[in-house]
């Protein structure tokens, strides 16, 4: 028996859910069902049980994983702290371009180990050399401890590579999804005003840019719908742990110049953050930037994550990225 609020009430109050693929919907149900049953017993967020409600989530739904010729673990030498990266090179013989992929968690979660499937998907599809950054992590190593890392990685990825003689071009792109995305867009704002940093493209995969969460999409998505606004509150205040003013610490509010990347951008209709990349995509057009945006009317936010229950649109987000990233 569905408890109140969950997805299936929503659905027979406005019928708006309907577009959501059954076995999604069907999923969306028991995680509901076991939320309210989790709450009544007093259950409450922390690092532990966020890490790994990902985790678990993650294995379960993504099972695939494809062989890629080369994959390596090494750090990026940067001064401040050393960044871990694991290494996909789909063809060793040849001299392809590289992506730095930053993967999502809130900035509390997630790994190069979870996100490990992924990465060889993009590193397939694409046929770049892609760099899985495994940056740090809140609340133990709050803003802007990520950030750095992710631009340390930006910073000297091609050093590394020359280090292990692995065959690459000098073009990087940028690749994250979810918080994740945060730090790719962030990244290339800063980047803009970093001599010698050249990064030419960037895909953000249902990004979070805006962390003072103003746009309507939180409340009309945030219940019922995967990721709740209590936990993004929650995450949000495990990275912003020093009082930092949250409008100017997010990319949504960023200047643009003519050497910011040109950008991919994947929403989904149901995410809680589908304004804020809506709002983001329009000011990229408005200051004369290319921009494509992908925009899935029939999914919520993290669904790489559930790759089983939607194979054929993960498919399509893998392709469209691929296709973008060699236009």
């Amino acid at each position: 028996m569905n408890s109140p609020g969950v997805i299936d009430n929503v659905s027979a109050e406005t019928g708006r859910d309907t577009a959501i693929p059954p076995p999604v919907r069907r999923w969306l149900t028991e995680l509901a069902d076991y939320k309210n049953r989790a709450r009544a017993k007093g259950f409450r967020l922390t690092v532990t049980n966020v890490r790994e409600s990902l985790d678990i989530l993650t294995r379960l739904f993504v099972t695939k994983a494809p062989e890629i010729a080369l994959v390596r673990d090494d750090v990026i030498p940067a001064p401040e702290y050393p960044v871990p990266v694991r290494i996909y090179h789909p063809a060793p013989d040849r001299s392809l371009p590289v992506a730095l992929f930053v993967h999502g968690g809130g900035h509390v979660a997630g790994g190069i180990t979870l996100y490990d499937s992924i990465a060889r998907k993009l590193a397939k599809v694409s046929q770049w050399l892609v760099v899985s950054v495994e940056y740090r992590l809140a609340p133990e190593c709050p803003y802007p401890a990520g950030l750095k890392d992710v631009m340390a990685s930006a910073k000297r990825v091609f050093r590394l590579l020359d280090i292990l003689q692995l065959a690459h071009t000098p073009r990087l792109a940028l690749v994250g999804d979810s918080a994740g995305g945060a730090l790719c867009a962030t990244a290339a704002h800063l980047g803009q005003y970093e001599p010698g940093l050249n990064i030419e493209r960037q895909v953000l995969i249902y990004p979070s840019l805006d962390y003072s969460l103003s746009s309507p999409s939180v409340i009309e998505n945030g219940t019922g719908y995967f990721l709740e606004r209590d936990r993004i509150l929650w995450m949000f205040d495990s990275y912003l742990q020093n009082q930092e003013n949250r409008r100017q610490v997010s990319p949504l509010f960023m200047e643009y110049t003519a050497k910011y990347p040109q950008t991919l951008l994947i929403t989904g209709e149901f995410d809680h953050l589908r304004d804020e990349g809506v709002r983001y995509g329009r000011s990229l057009q408005e200051a004369g930037l290319t921009i494509e945006h992908l925009h899935f009317g029939e999914m919520i936010h993290a669904f790489l994550n559930i790759e089983d229950l939607v194979p054929e649109v993960c498919s399509r987000a893998y392709n469209s990225i691929g296709a973008f990233l060699n236009s």
